[in-house]
């Protein structure tokens, strides 16, 4: 069995040092961290260098609060207590609340196919950290998932008017992995704008935050890996002041019997989403960008064209199973095509 995580875009020709006409260097200041699990990084233009790298630090601090706070895989986190604990009761603060209305909400707009109680059908199919040196995997049988699709039932998530958490049984576990990256990093963003910060790239895996345009009021470029072949593209996605989230079934999965199963899982069925195999959302922030993502991945494609289509703070592009792309109306996107070989 193999699990494998792929970065998801490709950040296009950066040159490192750019002039400005008042004959200030501005330079490309930019920094990789481990966190959630995966690498972060973040990259600042800037005519302060150490100014940048302060300001850097401080939006690494803060993805690292969040990733100590709540991440549901964190040892001692608000979340990976609530799991590992007897006691199925938690008190959430403003942010909890704020963070919960979001999975609220991307849970009633997906039918409640978007459930972050989906823990017990991922270790199922072998996607933890303690199967991944499992020299040979099995595949789930039909007993073994209609037993474990029992103790997925967001429903039984109940959060008081005062913020009190309760997981009601036979729900054991939430899992963060599917929105709580976003959220590190919108929060970052906030830090370094609020630090003055005017050109900056934040990303991790799957989520993507930029602050205004590059040097010159160039956009920032995210090439969009082809699914059925990551060191292709498909596509070029211009981005200023908004944030991606991306969805897909090339980016974590793992191989049974010589067959590929990645992670996103239809709760009903309790096998991986046939139907796409990508999603991008383009919105105002990290935290609906990484939500929605897996959410769309859930939903018939009609519904989730037509949905986005009704909204003027969302776009969408949706990679089928068989390799077609649709898009919501206003996603805008270079198309990159394929060299010719000679013969």
């Amino acid at each position: 069995m193999r699990t494998k995580n792929k970065f998801i875009v490709f950040i296009l020709s950066i040159l490192s040092i750019f002039f400005i006409s008042c004959g200030k260097k501005v330079e490309k200041i930019e920094e990789s961290k481990f966190l959630f699990g995966t690498y972060i990084k973040i990259i600042v233009y800037s005519d302060n260098k150490e100014k940048a790298m302060e300001s850097i630090e401080k939006a690494f601090n803060e993805i690292q609060r969040i990733d100590e706070k709540y991440n549901s895989k964190s040892e001692g986190s608000l979340i990976y207590n609530l799991n590992n604990s007897d006691n199925k009761t938690v008190k959430l603060d403003e942010e909890g609340i704020k963070l919960f209305e979001g999975v609220n909400k991307a849970y009633e707009l997906s039918g409640h196919k978007y459930d972050v109680t989906i823990a017990p059908l991922l270790e199922l199919w072998g996607f933890t950290d303690e199967t991944i040196e499992l020299p040979d995997l099995k595949l789930p049988t039909k007993e073994e998932i209609e037993f474990t699709k029992t103790f997925v039932d967001y429903g039984k998530v109940k959060i008081s008017d005062d913020g009190i958490l309760t997981m009601e049984s036979p729900v054991k576990e939430i899992d963060t992995g599917s929105f709580l990256k976003g959220y590190a990093i919108s929060k970052a963003r906030e830090v370094l704008k609020d630090d003055g910060i005017k050109s900056a790239f934040i990303t991790s895996i799957s989520s993507i935050e930029v602050i205004g345009t590059k040097p010159e009021n160039k956009p920032w470029k995210i090439g969009l890996q082809n699914p059925e072949n990551p060191s292709d593209m498909i596509g070029i996605v211009p981005l200023k002041d908004r944030a991606m989230g991306v969805s897909g079934d090339y980016q974590t999965y793992v191989e049974i019997d010589g067959k590929m199963y990645h992670h996103i899982l239809d709760k009903d069925t309790g096998y991986p989403v046939t139907d796409k195999k990508m999603v991008v959302v383009l919105c105002d922030n990290a935290f609906d960008a990484d939500l929605l993502s897996t959410t769309f991945f859930l939903m018939p494609i009609d519904e989730v064209i037509s949905y986005v289509d009704g909204r003027k703070d969302l776009d969408v592009l949706i990679v089928d199973k068989d390799m077609n792309i649709i898009t919501s109306k206003n996603f805008k996107y270079e198309e990159v095509k394929k060299k010719k070989k000679n013969l």
